[in-house]
């Protein structure tokens, strides 16, 4: 816990210190996939990513087959309708057969510091769950921690506000939207993975209490990129359903089923020259966890922590900055350590095979702006063994 009151102390006094540096550097403000479609010019937009991916585990002792995957493709339509209303949608085929809806949000512009947005929204956490695009990132693989603590691609149906306010050099973001699903019959949260099971996605989704989503961004230091978020509520439970509100003692075993979620995270952005420089980390406390683990151990749960914690840092230099190209190779590493048993409640064990030390070095070589090829080794040890297991991944991605 102390650890977590220093990271955000210090957080909190680089902020504070920088904010009163130098004006707005509107450059320093990153644009992801969604947010090109709303700056194009034109009536109908067009846009995409995608990446392929080789993952081989490598062991001294077991031979292992690799993996082939086109892990996804998206295209990105966009269409405006006048100057102050547009329609975004993302649609992802991932492995090539699954298909989903990944952002389909309408968007009023008031101003250029306030614009109503509403649909299926990505959460507003960290770094990947909204830049996520293959060439915004080192390594193959999307980072670990955004896979079982901030599970990307998070996204519900809601609406709110969102703007970027310039004489300030800060971006905001704030939703009301649909929670996680915690129980429907079984439990879909737990320690392995966390909350990632319990994401409903805008399918046929149901509600029985709002969650708020929040984040702040401030870009006003040349090169540098700070972050911000919040997200706060409670899971959804189909218990709830059809319940007579005197019936106290329904109300008592859905009320057992559902989770309150606080969560923040914080993230930062730096380049320099040929530097690139990213970390974030993420606490989250998870309230009524020892009712919700004795009343899901039968139903597929029964594991779930009462906090989960991770960060990372990654390193990576350009070292064909002083070459007169467009081309970039940056050897980069990438240290992430996270606990889904961060805390347990006391019906439980702290179950130490949930908390993970994981490092990938490897290369980018950005033959342009939008491509990307890659190769990475990732090593994965978890706090029950001493041994690392050990994963070679190649791959290349695509934006347009």
């Amino acid at each position: 816990m102390k650890n977590i009151f220093l990271i955000a102390g210090i957080l909190l006094a680089a902020t504070t210190f920088l904010s009163a540096q130098t004006d707005s550097i509107q450059s320093n403000l990153y644009i992801n996939s969604a947010e090109k479609m709303l700056m194009t010019d034109g009536k109908l937009k067009i846009g995409g990513y995608g990446e392929v991916h080789y993952n081989q585990p490598v062991s001294s002792e077991v031979k292992k087959n690799g993996t082939l995957d086109v892990h996804r493709f998206v295209m990105m339509l966009g269409y405006q309708f006048n100057e102050r209303l547009q329609f975004v949608t993302e649609l992802e085929f991932e492995h090539v057969v699954e298909l989903y809806v990944e952002q389909a949000f309408l968007q009023y512009k008031i101003n250029n510091s306030i614009n109503l947005r509403g649909g299926l929204l990505l959460t507003p956490m960290g770094i990947i769950n909204e830049y996520h695009e293959p060439t915004a990132f080192n390594g193959v693989e999307r980072p670990r921690i955004d896979n079982d603590i901030a599970p990307t691609t998070w996204r519900e149906i809601g609406f709110g506000v969102s703007g970027v306010l310039l004489p300030v050099s800060m971006r905001y973001q704030a939703y009301v939207m649909n929670g996680f699903n915690s129980f429907d019959g079984s439990a879909r949260i737990g320690g392995a993975s966390g909350l990632r099971g319990g994401r409903q996605k805008g399918a046929e989704s149901f509600v029985s209490s709002p969650n708020f989503s929040s984040k702040i961004e401030y870009f006003g230091i040349r090169g540098l990129n700070l972050g911000l978020g919040g997200y706060f509520g409670k899971t959804q439970s189909t218990l709830y359903n059809g319940i007579d509100k005197s019936d106290d003692a329904a109300l008592a075993k859905a009320d057992s089923s559902v989770v309150g979620i606080s969560m923040i995270g914080a993230d930062a952005r730096y380049s320099y020259k040929g530097l690139k420089l990213t970390g974030q980390f993420y606490y989250t406390v998870l309230s009524n966890t020892e009712e919700y683990n004795k009343f899901t151990k039968n139903k597929g749960g029964g594991t779930l922590g009462s906090s989960m914690f991770g960060y990372y840092i990654d390193l990576g230099y350009n070292v064909l900055r002083s070459v007169k190209t467009e081309m970039q190779l940056i050897p980069f590493v990438n240290y992430s350590n996270y606990d889904t048993h961060y805390t347990v409640p006391e019906n439980i064990t702290d179950n130490l095979s949930y908390q993970k030390n994981v490092v990938t070095t490897g290369l980018s070589f950005f033959l342009t702006k939008g491509a990307v090829v890659k190769a990475d080794m990732q090593f994965i040890k978890n706090g029950a063994s001493d041994e690392y297991t050990k994963t070679f991944n190649a791959g290349f991605g695509i934006m347009f």
